[in-house]
């Protein structure tokens, strides 16, 4: 890679790496240090609407992190020379180590998507829409295991693309 192609690239990378860190990070910090500051608050309509508050707050960050990782994913193949016909094409390459863990993290990524949608459109914000009590508990455990499988995938992602920088 030549001069300037060479500093986009890098750009591209770090614009990447970026949007990873604000996306997993966040989901992090309300899993690990949001949620349970909230649990310990005893007004169950105040919990309530704190955690939808914080929800609807990062939801927005987490759509445009992810709309960037899925730009700047596509640029780093585009400028690692995979994005051709020769590499994508060819059944040759998913059989590589790179092609395989390429496709793998591709996989995650999709059901990341998903999953992500249904949290953050459906089940999310019909708990936020609930009122707090033993009828929605069902809804809640469903919106709050769709985070930890996201947060498990977002981690699953996170070292199929370092194997990915190394290689494959």
């Amino acid at each position: 890679m030549m001069g300037g192609l060479r500093y986009l690239y890098l750009l591209n990378v770090t614009v990447h790496v970026t949007a990873a860190v604000l996306w997993l990070g966040g989901m992090f910090f309300l899993a690990l240090v949001g949620a349970p500051v909230l649990r310990k608050l005893e007004t169950p309509a105040l919990r309530a609407s704190l955690f939808a508050e914080l929800g609807r707050q990062f939801r927005a960050l987490a759509w445009i992190a992810l709309g960037l990782l899925l730009v700047t994913g596509t640029l780093n193949l585009y400028f690692r020379g995979v994005l051709t016909d020769v590499s994508m094409g060819s059944p040759h390459f998913w059989r590589t180590p790179f092609g395989g863990t390429l496709a793998l993290k591709l996989i995650l990524v999709a059901l990341l998507l998903v999953i992500q949608a249904l949290h953050d459109f459906r089940w999310g914000p019909a708990v936020s829409r609930s009122q707090p009590g033993g009828s929605t508990a069902p809804l809640r455990r469903r919106a709050a295991l769709a985070a930890r499988v996201n947060a498990v995938l977002g981690l699953l992602v996170l070292i199929a693309a370092v194997r990915l920088a190394r290689g494959g």
